[in-house]
């Protein structure tokens, strides 16, 4: 999920935004992790669980990365509330699925499953595909989250799904 993030930062531009689908354990943070240092971000990047949003300026001039942690949000006027700079940052939303109503014209859904009792899922079949053609699939073996005793070696099933103009392509 590491390496994910530091490719997935190569792409980011300021006024990107990525939201963060999954489980407990299934690599949100170690993803953003890999994020802020493919960005060159000041750090640690952590978990922001308890102050909701954590601003992480960057080391080289870049755009900062801020990373939002939307579990205990309950709307996207919550999330508005944050007062985000969405316009000069790029903004990681774990736990955002469903709240970015008017607050962004374009995002990244990224849906990360992960296996679950130490088997691996099954690779979906062609007539299983649950996205439209935009969706990218790819399975990683993430760096494991072992606070929720995962396997370091784990794969994970990664669906990365762009929503409007920035992601049309």
């Amino acid at each position: 999920m590491h390496t994910l993030g530091i490719e997935l930062a190569a792409i980011l531009q300021p006024g990107d935004l990525v939201v963060l689908s999954g489980p407990l354990g299934a690599g949100k943070t170690t993803l953003t992790r890999g994020i802020g240092d493919g960005l060159q971000v000041r750090g640690p990047v952590t978990s922001p669980t308890f102050v909701l949003a954590r601003t992480h300026p960057s080391l080289v001039g870049g755009a900062p990365l801020v990373h939002v942690d939307a579990y205990r949000l309950s709307s996207a006027l919550e999330l508005d509330d944050l007062d985000i700079d969405f316009a000069t940052s790029i903004v990681v939303v774990e736990w955002g699925s469903g709240m970015l109503d008017g607050v962004a014209e374009s995002w990244l859904e990224i849906d990360i499953a992960r296996p679950t009792g130490g088997t691996e899922q099954p690779p979906l079949a062609d007539d299983d595909d649950p996205g439209e053609d935009e969706d990218i699939e790819e399975e990683v073996a993430g760096e494991g989250e072992t606070e929720y005793g995962l396997d370091a070696d784990e794969p994970r099933r990664v669906t990365v799904t762009g929503y409007g103009p920035r992601w049309l392509a």
